[in-house]
């Protein structure tokens, strides 16, 4: 496994799910982290957490993703050193309500965009320059499935995953030439608070999702994401996709 010792690595949504799991095994691996989300008192117990049992550093940055002026005021009080990121994981991102598009909700619609679109632009916007300036760095975009097939109910959500896969693509075009790799990881069914925040807060109806089958772990991904950032100087892994072995697609699930 690739030495990350001294490395830091930038992660957002990282106070929960598949963001917290990252933080978790790039501190095996001895990287230095920035946690970012809004939820400041459960990035402190996950800093705590990991600079007691891996003796690394964590700084943590409370934040909304949406909002480029505040990810950028964040970002520019960190001390010099904190800045030269190496690893930017924009984990950040949500769906909200299961309706169709003739009865969705503004309100759901602006949050998923300004979420999973606008947020990952903000905050790439913010670190990039530094990895440009460097000519080093990684970014690792967190996709889904959900953007490469739509599924009912799934319009808006489908359309910013969309995107995020169109966006990795462009960002890699992009560093090109700047020795900057560019990942997505696109998992399926992963079992986090993801459906819970859908069905706002409805803890019942979130469970029934995964009836029947053994999701995915935030672990899981976590460990995908490093394998993408752990591969030799050379190699640049462009996308993975992972699903449950009992989900061969957005709309095809075995149920037992």
């Amino acid at each position: 496994m690739k030495d990350f010792e001294g490395k830091i690595v930038f992660i957002t949504g990282a106070s929960s799910g598949i963001g917290e799991a990252c933080a978790r095994e790039f501190a095996k691996l001895k990287a230095n982290l920035i946690l970012a989300a809004r939820r400041l008192d459960r990035l402190k117990k996950i800093a705590g957490e990991l600079e007691k049992e891996f003796k690394i550093k964590v700084n943590c940055l409370e934040f909304d993703v949406r909002s480029f002026d505040d990810a950028e005021n964040k970002f520019d009080s960190l001390e010099s050193t904190w800045k030269q990121v190496d690893i930017l994981v924009n984990n950040a991102g949500l769906a909200k309500g299961l309706e169709k598009v003739y009865e969705g909700k503004l309100s759901d619609w602006n949050e998923m965009i300004d979420t999973n679109l606008k947020g990952l632009l903000n905050v790439t916007r913010v670190v990039s320059p530094g990895m440009v300036e460097r000519q080093s760095g990684h970014i690792i975009n967190i996709g889904s499935t959900a953007g490469h097939e739509v599924y009912t109910y799934g319009n808006v959500y489908s359309a910013t995953k969309s995107a995020v896969k169109s966006l990795t693509q462009s960002f890699r075009i992009d560093m090109l030439d700047k020795g900057i790799k560019v990942s997505s990881v696109d998992p399926g069914m992963v079992y986090t608070e993801f459906s819970k925040v859908r069905f706002s807060g409805d803890e019942q109806r979130a469970e029934q999702v995964y009836k029947g089958i053994i999701p995915l772990s935030p672990n899981d991904v976590a460990e995908a994401v490093v394998f993408c950032a752990s591969r030799p100087a050379n190699v640049n892994i462009n996308e993975i996709i992972l699903t449950p072995i009992q989900q061969a697609s957005s709309t095809q699930v075995y149920r037992k």
